[in-house]
């Protein structure tokens, strides 16, 4: 017992010791607050956080941006961020550096971390494919070039999303197929395709629990849906009066997959070149009402709570946020954050939501309860909004 508390009474000092040689190069913190605000127009991302809404710094550098994503290393230190330039720039958040940038292709257009943290994957328009690299070092691991017909045509590659199982999904979108890749073992990937799924999948996404990739279709009305637990039973079509309906009007912007809401049993959905949300049971994937908004609706993100859903919408209503009670299924409130809103982000419990105003040039936070700003910070052109709790999340 005197041994076990003379080791405790060590370890101790040892941790205070620590934490006062810390406290002389600068102030401990942890990365759970911490996110990052694209800045399109000049390359660069400023880190955020959200316990005092305040910006930490900019870091440049970061090539082309303009339609730029990024996904969280495990400890939520490093942002992987996926630039349009082919670009793939790995982001220290608490030393305000890059730690690695590689040029890994001419058009990039997302990207994905796997389940384990080890690999980060890209999704590419041109070569049409993905790459795998090793999350540490950059590496390249693995090259999956997305061929189709006779010929070997290589396809743009789109919706690219992690799963379970150290897996990738994603869709090809001239090929009209889905992929699933499992890298179990990162240089000697498994792929299992299907073919046929529809007619250009523009975007994909996944289920919170990991079960269901779903794959909008541009050229046609409908989504292909493929269940991950049961590869066997293929894909299979549903909603087929999504997409863009009877008399479509013109589509300014694609609705993003991956801002489908989901609150409970129900997922809101942005009808492609309609004013409406689209509501779908998920217990059998039929659809249970419609509700109207002020455009064309680009982004639903559900609180985190699941109470509401808050809606951004395409150029010329771009400047207008609709917040919808889902108890209700009504829009309850209509928020003007800046020009051209671009994206939104809520804070992990929810408490709070980020929204980036592009032409304004600023980053908007609101209170959710009260629907009043708290902060806002000057950003550069901003548009994505990630927080480092992305990285316990999947398909994010």
């Amino acid at each position: 017992m005197i041994a076990e508390r003379a080791t405790g009474a060590l370890l101790s000092l040892a941790l205070l010791a620590g934490a006062a040689a810390a406290s002389d190069h600068g102030t401990l913190r942890g990365t759970g607050d911490l996110g990052i605000v694209v800045e399109r127009a000049s390359g660069s991302v400023r880190v955020i956080e959200t316990t005092g809404r305040t910006s930490l710094g900019q870091i440049e550098g970061l090539g082309d941006l303009s339609h730029a994503s990024a996904v969280f290393s495990r400890d939520g230190r490093f942002a992987f961020v996926f630039g349009r330039d082919g670009g793939l720039t790995k982001v220290d958040l608490l030393e305000g550096r890059i730690a690695k940038r590689v040029v890994q292709a001419g058009n990039a257009i997302g990207g994905a971390i796997s389940q384990d943290g080890r690999l980060v994957a890209v999704s590419n328009y041109e070569p049409g494919g993905v790459r795998v690299f090793d999350a540490g070092t950059l590496d390249l691991v693995a090259d999956i070039p997305a061929t189709f017909g006779d010929d070997g045509t290589r396809s743009k590659v789109v919706g690219l999303v992690d799963a379970p199982g150290n897996r990738f999904v994603f869709s090809l979108y001239d090929a009209g197929e889905i992929w699933v890749a499992d890298l179990s073992v990162p240089s000697a990937p498994e792929i299992t395709r299907f073919q046929g799924v529809g007619v250009q999948p523009y975007d994909g996404l996944i289920t919170p629990d990991g079960r269901h990739y779903l794959a909008g279709l541009f050229g046609e009305d409908g989504i292909a849906l493929l269940d991950l637990w049961d590869l066997d039973q293929g894909v299979r079509r549903i909603l087929d009066g999504y997409g863009r309906g009877e008399q479509p009007l013109p589509v300014y912007k694609m609705p993003h997959l991956e801002g489908w809401a989901e609150a409970g049993d129900l997922l809101f959905l942005p009808a492609v070149g309609r004013h409406e949300l689209l509501l779908v049971d998920r217990r059998d994937w039929r659809e249970v009402g419609r509700i109207a908004v002020h455009g064309q609706p680009i982004f639903a993100v559900a609180r985190p709570d699941g109470r509401q859903v808050w809606v951004n919408f395409a150029h010329p209503d771009n400047g207008v946020v609709q917040v919808i009670d889902v108890q209700t299924r009504q829009v309850v409130a209509e928020l003007e954050p800046g020009a051209a809103v671009l994206h939104l982000e809520f804070a992990p419990r929810g408490e709070q939501v980020w929204i980036s105003a592009r032409d304004s040039d600023r980053v908007v936070v609101y209170d959710t309860a009260t629907l009043q700003p708290l902060a806002t910070l000057p950003a550069d052109k901003p548009s994505g909004i990630f927080l480092s709790a992305r990285a316990h999340r999947i398909g994010l």
